[in-house]
């Protein structure tokens, strides 16, 4: 059973920084592509970033280039999300996803597992 538990969010300041965690279990992670997506009240679910498990590739949204990082670490079987210059239409609930296969992909429906998600708000 794979579990994914996000930590790290929280209230911030237009203009600062939080870093995201995503501890993953339950199976080996080689193949697998994880990615970090995010809904605000009254939104649809958007794409934030995703990352190759193996060889460390990544993809970003548009809006979120140049901001924030996606990274991982093998031994400790957890994926980050690093966001600077963090600004007030950031605010949402950021969750972490796995799909089981090596396909990097911004479709939320190709996800195979989700985590509960943690609050992230940008204050003006």
């Amino acid at each position: 059973q794979v579990q994914l538990v996000e930590s790290g969010g929280g209230l911030v300041q237009a203009g600062g920084s939080l870093r995201l965690s995503c501890a993953a279990s339950g199976r080996t992670f080689s193949s697998y592509v994880m990615g970090w997506f995010r809904q605000a009240p009254g939104k649809e679910r958007e794409f934030v970033a995703a990352i190759f498990w193996s060889g460390g590739s990544t993809l970003y949204a548009d809006s979120v280039k140049g901001r924030f990082t996606i990274s991982r670490d093998s031994a400790k079987n957890t994926v980050y999300l690093q966001m600077n210059s963090l600004k007030p239409e950031d605010t949402a609930v950021y969750c972490c996803a796995a799909i089981k296969r090596p396909i990097a992909t911004m479709n939320h429906l190709l996800y195979d597992y989700w985590g509960q998600g943690t609050q992230v708000t940008v204050s003006s």
